[in-house]
């Protein structure tokens, strides 16, 4: 692997102080990811990163961004001695974002980022050299890791930038230099620290303050706050592309069909049809694609093949990704798993109620002959006053109809377990925990389960929990074992 960072350019980078010579393969902020050759910067959270500089440096890292030297360090080690090490990896990432010619994509949202931002990792991918942020790396220092390990040839990269405070979104934008920037929407989320929505979607809105001269603001056209992103777009100069259902949208959505293994889209697309597929079922990846699809025209790149390299993305682990976990090997049965435990907001638990809805199960295989479609739903947090509200409305969404139980978890979703129907009414608890050892009581072979929540309520337990009942087998892109 060729170098990333040598010893002088960092320096330079971070106005620091090398001890010795260096050259840098990689960034890394963690001792257990860490792979030889890796930079290591020993940030300041829940722990100090110097703690662990003696074990970086052990596994092989090349180097260290500290402020001193740690204890138990040798002063002849390799370090890059610095003011401030998270200023330090901002340093690192405006010079790594400088020395690219790279076209930067931003992508924020209430809904949707990392899922768009894997699908744009994979149509930009079909067209260049595309480096994107792992996992959900979208806050104060993921924004400036994903540039700091951004490699000089980069063709394309993809930013994902969250919130969950005002004045959070701009500068990290603004370290970015963004070429596309593009909201998904604006939904109810973190209302605990914003008055309205209103008020979400002018944070959200601030991602523009990023664009370079001459950038492109990919925005929702169908929302109630359109209007305040696009008055954002001509304050920033902005030249703008509209996606979604309204006639003004540039990139317009005609229709969306649902298969048990595909969501089918039918769009016009700057005045010319467009047909494609996602490779998963879900009404919610429509108008996202569609976002994907005008970023690439934003960027000029082939339409057909942009269309095309959308069919090959697949839902991240935890964000709608599907299972089979089979209970009898021998006799071939089991059940399919929904894992959507990452996230949760009212917008997104829609979604997901909308995908199981999508999704027909088998009957005549189990116990119970039919099978059913069973939800497991955990707490959305950070939703502010009206939280037990927005819980409890979940309970009239059209497609809790096709649902035949709905178990819940966690304080607030007892709000949707009182107003239930008693033939849907399932188990209440207040921790993930408490409902992992009556799993398997829960379902049948030949049922489909969601498992929905945020993921401070921990409903991955539930999901690990499902997987230890049986041999679990993901699905392919074709939804076949």
């Amino acid at each position: 692997m060729a170098a990333l960072w040598t010893a002088s350019d960092a320096a330079a980078a971070t106005r620091g102080r090398i001890t010795c010579d260096w050259v840098a393969k990689g960034v890394s902020i963690d001792t257990r990811t860490l792979q030889p050759g890796d930079l290591f910067v020993a940030l300041k959270d829940v722990r100090d990163g110097h703690e662990f500089v003696g074990q970086a440096l052990d596994k092989g890292a090349a180097a260290a961004i500290v402020t001193h030297v740690p204890e138990g360090v040798g002063i002849d080690a390799p370090l890059l001695i610095v003011p401030d090490v998270l200023e330090g990896l901002r340093g690192l990432a405006r010079a790594g974002r400088a020395r690219t010619k790279a076209k930067v994509v931003g992508v924020t949202g209430s809904v949707g980022k990392t899922s768009t931002k894997d699908m744009l990792r994979a149509v930009l991918g079909g067209q260049g050299k595309t480096h994107a942020a792992e996992a959900s790396y979208n806050n104060h220092w993921g924004v400036p890791l994903t540039l700091a390990r951004m490699p000089v040839d980069t063709d394309f990269a993809v930013v994902e930038i969250g919130m969950n405070h005002p004045g959070e979104i701009a500068p990290l934008a603004e370290l970015a230099q963004l070429d596309v920037a593009l909201i998904t929407t604006v939904a109810a989320a973190h209302l605990e620290a914003f008055e309205s929505i209103e008020g979400i979607a002018h944070e959200k809105a601030s991602i523009m303050e990023g664009l370079k001269p001459g950038g492109t603001a990919v925005l929702p056209a169908d929302l109630g706050v359109s209007p305040i992103l696009l008055a954002k777009a001509a304050e920033v100069g902005a030249r703008v592309i509209r996606f979604g259902t309204s006639e003004t949208a540039d990139f317009r959505l005609t229709d969306v069909s649902l298969t048990p293994d595909a969501t089918v889209v039918r769009a016009i697309a700057d005045g010319e049809p467009l047909l494609f597929k996602v490779r998963s079922p879900g009404r919610h990846f429509a108008p996202n694609a569609l976002a994907v699809l005008a970023v690439a025209s934003a960027l000029g790149l082939d339409p057909s093949i942009a269309a095309c390299d959308i069919g090959n993305w697949l839902p991240p682990k935890g964000r709608g990704t599907r299972e089979r976990i089979l209970l009898d090997a021998v006799e071939d049965r089991g059940f399919e798993l929904i894992d959507d435990a990452f996230n949760a907001n009212p917008a997104s638990m829609a979604a997901s109620l909308d995908l199981l809805a999508a999704i027909p199960p088998v009957d005549g295989v189990g116990r119970i002959h039919p099978g059913r479609r069973i939800a497991i739903l955990g707490d959305m947090l950070e939703l502010g006053r009206t939280e037990l509200d927005l819980h409890a409305a979940i309970a009239a969404h059209p497609s809790m109809a096709s649902i035949v139980t709905v178990h819940c978890v966690g304080p607030r979703m007892r709000a949707l377990h009182a107003v239930l129907p008693p033939n849907k009414r399932g188990l209440w608890v207040e921790t993930a925990a408490e409902l992992v050892p009556q799993l398997r009581q829960l379902v049948d072979a030949g049922d489909i389960v969601l498992v929905k929540g945020s993921k401070g309520i921990k409903v991955s337990q539930v999901v690990d929990g499902f997987r230890k009942l049986g041999q679990a087998i993901a699905q392919d892109t074709t939804g076949a074992e």
